[in-house]
């Protein structure tokens, strides 16, 4: 049975799930991605190659650790999601001529194309979250900046 929350102590209350920041996000990122899957199933894309691909369709040939980097990926993760686009065809892995321990990511003119189809995306998404865009950029800024202030605290 519940308790009337009001009636609780702050600590109970500090430790009910519902008041917890990360459940909230946790959940959010959950339903977000569930909300992607049937949309990214069009394009043969999970979602994490979705995000490889946005950030390739922004800045193509990054290399494969500054790739890493932008996307909070570690080599682990990152290489077998990059292995899997390059058999599809959708990009290449390519050795910098200048130091051969560099490998830059460049997609291939399928990658390239597959933008077009992923146009949609974002508008099917607005129109699911049934929000403003205004208000999906301040949600979006606001918790870009917990992202970065979490990073500064964990990075001191």
């Amino acid at each position: 049975m519940r308790k009337n929350s009001t009636s609780a102590s702050p600590l109970h209350n500090a430790l009910a799930l519902d008041n917890q920041l990360c459940f909230a996000l946790y959940s959010a990122s959950l339903a977000m991605t569930k909300l992607y899957k049937p949309l990214l199933a069009e394009l043969g894309l999970t979602y994490p190659q979705y995000l490889v691909m946005l950030a390739l369709w922004g800045d193509d040939g990054l290399s494969v650790s500054s790739l890493g980097e932008r996307l909070s990926l570690d080599s682990g993760t990152l290489t077998p999601l990059l292995k899997r686009l390059e058999a599809n065809e959708l990009l290449s892995r390519v050795r910098d001529a200048a130091d051969e321990r560099r490998v830059h990511i460049v997609l291939t003119a399928r990658g390239r194309a597959l933008k077009v189809q992923a146009q949609k995306i974002p508008g099917c998404v607005v129109t699911a979250l049934q929000c403003s865009v205004p208000e999906i950029m301040s949600i979006t800024q606001q918790v870009q900046g917990l992202r970065n202030r979490l990073q500064t605290t964990l990075a001191a």
